[in-house]
């Protein structure tokens, strides 16, 4: 293939690496005046970048003799990480205008953007090393967005923590890539898969072990969830709902990558590993969340509890998981995206920004809207018909049904009853509590609007994105088989 062509397949990449560069520029030549311009273009950038999906970039195969991969699988995961991606820039502006102390410079846009080439690339990537490029592009940008509130002490604790485990989950990673290579003689995914076929040593299965034990830091799954909790607390608001998404969905279709092609005849062996993973998350995720008061941390523990049950449909190893994979993750986004724009709104008349459950108390009589939006965010991660998070949570043990994996299903349905305990703990202290002090007014249009769309596609009027949503994680999902 020629070397047009290959770059046409990355046209999605090239578009938001040439935008992050054009935008340093503009950023160190205008300094803090040119903060709205580099934002909403890089807003621009993103959106273009999804549109580069229509040609060669969904359909046009391996690209660079197989190091990159252009399919409907990870077109599907990119179209989610631009979404998050640009909902993050939107998200900034208003919360760091009433952040005392720390203003938002037009760095913050170009981290973001940089941070979604590297996502991109990890998706995409059809070989280890190509692999391991995208995710310290990707984890590199998110250091310093964890720390970007220079005057705010969690905000650098947050950046600190997640550098130090980041380097040891990358470390660990690299470890079982070094192995895996060593074992089979080649980085390519379908060639390693070739080594995985029949009797194999016990060097590839030691590899196997470490590369899902990288991966599992980077979505934040059991045991390698430690940092979660911290560094959504201390991140800055708009920075915590880009981790919670976009990320989060890379690093889950990245590891589905590498089990499905990299390591498919060793299904029965990874299996194990997703299994344990993902009942210890849902398990903890949902004890965790239990005694929580800072909303933030709260939704920090949801996440690792909702990764537990994106993991049922991994652990099925068939299409019909991968696709259940992916309709979890769409839906998951817009969940989280709405639940921390929730957040974004909770502030006092002077614009403090309040984190407390306490202060929901009541919100139900001071803002009804705001009460009920929340309440479909918090219903619908609770997996409580017929809010689309019960479709979610339905496709994923179906799959597991369906693949012979029963008391995997049984135990996180029964399990998720757990989660839903806290979900409606918020709902009691919003419907039931006597008011707390009454909330500022809501003061950006942009972040009511994006706030009501999400209610919107996740309540029961969604029902009627599920028919084509189906049919487009089914397509998807075909590409790796």
């Amino acid at each position: 293939m020629d070397y047009p062509a290959n770059l046409a397949m990355t046209l999605p990449e090239l578009v938001l690496s040439v935008s992050a560069l054009v935008l340093m520029m503009v950023a160190a030549w205008g300094g803090q005046g040119a903060t709205r311009l580099v934002s909403w273009t890089s807003v621009v950038a993103l959106a273009g970048a999804g549109i580069a999906l229509a040609g060669p970039a969904s359909s046009g195969g391996a690209a660079f003799g197989g190091l990159y991969l252009a399919d409907g699988f990870a077109a599907f995961a990119k179209v989610l990480i631009y979404g998050a991606a640009a909902v993050a820039i939107i998200m900034a502006p208003g919360f760091f205008e009433r952040t005392a102390g720390d203003d938002l410079r037009p760095e913050y846009p170009v981290l973001i953007l940089l941070s979604a080439v590297g996502m991109g690339m990890m998706v995409s990537a059809g070989d280890l090393m190509t692999l391991y490029v995208g995710l310290e592009l990707q984890s590199l940008a998110a250091y310093v967005l964890a720390s970007f509130m220079r005057h705010d002490a969690r905000s650098a604790e947050a950046g600190l923590k997640y550098f130090v485990l980041g380097a040891l989950a990358s470390g660990i990673l690299l470890y079982g890539i070094s192995l895996v290579y060593g074992f089979s003689g080649t980085t390519l995914y379908s060639s390693i898969a070739g080594a995985y076929v029949g009797t194999h040593s016990k060097g590839l299965l030691f590899g196997l072990v470490f590369v899902f034990c990288g991966l599992a830091f980077k979505m934040s799954a059991v045991p390698f969830h430690m940092w979660t909790p911290d560094v959504y607390e201390g991140a800055p608001t708009p920075v915590t709902a880009f981790f919670a998404s976009a990320p989060k969905v890379a690093a889950i279709a990245l590891a589905v990558r590498v089990a499905v092609e990299a390591m498919g005849p060793a299904t029965h062996e990874w299996r194990q590993i997703v299994v344990f993973a993902s009942l210890a998350s849902i398990i903890l995720g949902a004890a965790g969340a239990i005694g929580q008061n800072n909303i933030k941390r709260l939704l920090a523990y949801s996440s690792i509890n909702n990764v537990g049950f994106v993991l049922v449909g991994l652990a099925a190893g068939t299409q019909q998981g991968v696709a259940a994979v992916l309709f979890y993750l769409a839906v998951y986004v817009v969940m989280t995206i709405g639940s921390f724009l929730v957040v974004l709104q909770m502030r006092d008349a002077d614009g403090t920004q309040l984190e407390t459950l306490s202060s929901l108390s009541g919100l139900s009589r001071t803002r009804p809207g705001l009460a009920l939006a929340t309440l479909i965010f918090m219903f619908s991660l609770a997996g409580i018909p017929p809010l689309l998070g019960f479709n979610a949570k339905l496709a994923v043990f179906n799959a597991a049904v369906s693949a012979g994996l029963f008391p995997l299903a049984v135990i996180g349905f029964v399990a998720s009853v757990i989660g839903a305990f806290y979900y409606l703990r918020m709902v009691k202290i919003m419907y039931i509590d006597e008011p707390a002090a009454r909330f500022g007014p809501q003061t950006s249009m942009v972040e009511g609007g994006i706030l009501t769309a999400a209610a919107v596609v996740i309540s029961p009027v969604g029902w009627v994105l599920l028919a084509p949503l189906t049919v487009w994680t089914m397509t998807a999902a075909r590409a790796l088989f």
